[in-house]
């Protein structure tokens, strides 16, 4: 459907005017017209007609392209600050693999010591292949991030890290990585676009598991990469071309929807995590809270210096892998899950995985904060902390 002159409609210099909670809202949008939808059609075809040539440009076939994709990636393009739609993918992985495929063979990734345990896997496993060398650093260090830059192709940056919440100082590290010609790669996740905009301060790419708090409802599974110019975008889209890792219409659909509400889950959510966290901090069976809300946490300052909120996420240290999984074990309404972002509040201990880096504490529970009401939270975690002191 073409625009109607007769309903007006907002141009790219009017979006880019708009708060970031009336964009989550506004983009993505059909033409309005007569008639018209308010929300987007859900496109099921593999193929599309067409006698030219097919291209990055033209539909195709569905793993080139599907217009149900569209209105999800110019919304989320348009959350990170991008000149370009962001890119749609399967999953985070699918998502995180695309990205770190921008760096060369034999290149140099200089990646947080602590940061999501699958993005941690995916670049040994290159390194002992011999496709890259890693170099993990304490991303919250910034004199010893930088002097890794030295040599390297690419850094990747978690702020706040996963799950240690480590804040990182990220228009010190990405100024140094542009000086050195290196390349910048955000996973914002954690933060989500209403929190940080690492392209605005010169981070090359970006990418959430939209699978968390994007769509929000724990019932997709759904990546996105942002890239700060064209020509990374292009590379972007020929690896999820090529390696097929694309998204189903449906799962598309879901994941805009989600994305409405954002600001919304996200303003609850993260005011919720901040009293908790403070009680949690008081709590005799605690041995450490990390949450950069809390005016004691090491990364408070920097936090507050560069995030427009602090996060819904809190990661608390019991004493050991016994009290942890006895706490999470009687907890009735937090979820014993892994992930995060959704409506629903989950908890666990992190170092149950494997993969999880063994300086994470076997004591460290992640505590992903919903949107329930923060006194039935509480007394859940009250209660089940009591009971092990």
């Amino acid at each position: 459907m073409t625009s109607d002159p007769a309903y007006p409609h907002l141009d790219d210099a009017a979006f880019a005017a708009l708060a970031p909670e009336t964009l989550a809202v506004a983009a993505g949008r059909p033409e309005r017209g007569p008639d018209s939808p308010v929300n987007p059609e859900i496109v099921l075809s593999s193929t599309f007609v067409g006698l030219g040539g097919v291209g990055e440009g033209s539909r195709g076939y569905a793993r080139f392209s599907n217009p149900t994709w569209d209105p999800f990636e110019d919304a989320v393009g348009k959350l990170e600050g991008s000149r370009f739609p962001a890119l749609l993918f399967g999953s985070g992985m699918a998502a995180i693999a695309a990205a770190m495929s921008l760096v060369p063979v034999g290149g140099v990734l200089v990646a947080p010591r602590h940061s999501y345990s699958g993005t941690l896997g995916l670049a040994q496993l290159k390194a002992e292949r011999g496709e890259l060398t890693l170099l993990e650093v304490d991303i919250d260090d910034t004199e010893a991030t930088v002097a890794a830059l030295d040599g390297a192709d690419a850094l990747w940056v978690e702020s706040p890290t996963n799950p240690m919440m480590e804040v990182a100082d990220l228009p010190a590290l990405v100024a140094a990585a542009q000086a050195a010609g290196v390349l910048v790669i955000v996973d914002n996740t954690f933060s989500t676009p209403l929190g940080q905009k690492p392209l605005a301060v010169g981070a090359d790419v970006v990418v959430h598991s939209a699978t968390k708090y994007l769509a929000g409802h724990s019932d997709v599974l759904l990546g996105v990469a942002v890239a700060a110019t064209e020509q990374l975008r292009s590379r972007l889209h020929q690896h999820r071309t090529l390696h097929g890792a694309i998204a189903g219409p449906v799962e598309a659909w879901l994941g805009l929807r989600g994305l409405r509400t954002l600001a919304l889950r996200v303003e609850r959510s993260q005011a919720t995590a901040g009293e908790l966290a403070r009680r949690l901090d008081a709590h005799p069976a605690v041995v450490r809270v990390r949450y950069p809300g809390l005016p004691s946490d090491p990364g408070h300052e920097r936090a507050a210096a560069q995030l427009t909120g602090f996060g819904s996420i809190v990661s608390v240290e019991l004493d050991g892998a016994a009290a942890a999984d006895a706490f999470v074990g009687r907890l009735a309404l937090w979820l014993p899950a892994t992930s995060l972002g959704g409506v629903e509040s989950t908890i666990e201990r992190r170092r149950r995985h494997a993969a999880e880096p063994l300086t994470v504490p076997e004591g460290l529970v992640r505590l992903s904060v919903g949107i329930e009401n923060v006194e039935d939270l509480w007394e859940d975690l009250r209660r089940a902390l009591d009971a092990g002191l």
